[in-house]
């Protein structure tokens, strides 16, 4: 075997390594919550040696960052949310109902994977303030894509001429808010699929024409 084979096989290895310690962290997180979770019983969970997940991770604080990323983002691909494929093909359709039809389901796909996470970071948050510092609040990363979202969507044709790009960003940002989604579907025993119907028609009233 080669020596690049050698080293990609190990590659991949520790790859495959990495997301089963970051599954397993997940599956307790939920089951037991953050502050019952030992890093041994993820080690035990995943199968590994407790040393490799302070040797790859750090600490615990650090393995809960990136599980929560990785359940935002859908894999541990290093891909910003708006190089994403889903925000890249909503941002190229042609007309603002498209683009927010893409949207509207794109995110929804996202607070699906969040939605199981949400109170267990809340409860973490609660329990040891430094969690909170995990991720900078110098500016919000779910407004700045709802942002982005809304000034490429209220350029095209068929969006309201009378709404700003500015305000269409705060309705896109409320409307399609982790809280709210938990609230209908969570507490209100709404259907993710009925959610994401309402927010659709809601949101294409006040943002489009016609």
């Amino acid at each position: 075997m080669s020596d690049v084979k050698r080293v990609n096989k190990r590659a991949e290895k520790a790859r495959q390594t990495r997301r089963r310690m970051l599954a397993a962290a997940r599956e307790l997180f939920v089951e037991r919550g953050y502050g019952a979770t030992a890093l041994q019983d993820v080690a035990d969970r995943a199968e590994v040696a407790v040393q490799t997940i302070y040797f790859t991770f750090g600490n615990k604080r650090s393995l809960l960052k990136e599980v929560v990323d990785i359940t935002i983002a859908g894999d541990d691909e290093p891909v910003a949310t708006m190089d994403r494929p889903w925000f890249r093909e909503a941002t190229g359709t042609d007309t603002a109902e498209a683009h927010l039809r893409a949207h509207v389901s794109g995110t929804r796909a996202i607070l699906d994977r969040v939605a199981e996470i949400t109170k267990m970071v809340e409860a973490a948050a609660a329990m040891d303030p430094e969690v909170t510092a995990l991720w900078p609040q110098d500016a919000d990363p779910r407004y700045t894509v709802q942002s982005a979202a809304a000034g490429a969507l209220m350029a095209k044709p068929g969006a309201r001429a009378d709404v700003s790009a500015e305000d269409a960003a705060d309705l896109l940002y409320g409307l399609l808010s982790p809280e709210l989604y938990l609230q209908f579907v969570r507490e209100r025993g709404w259907s993710p699929d009925r959610w994401e119907r309402w927010v659709l028609e809601t949101l294409r009233s006040q943002l489009c024409s016609g």
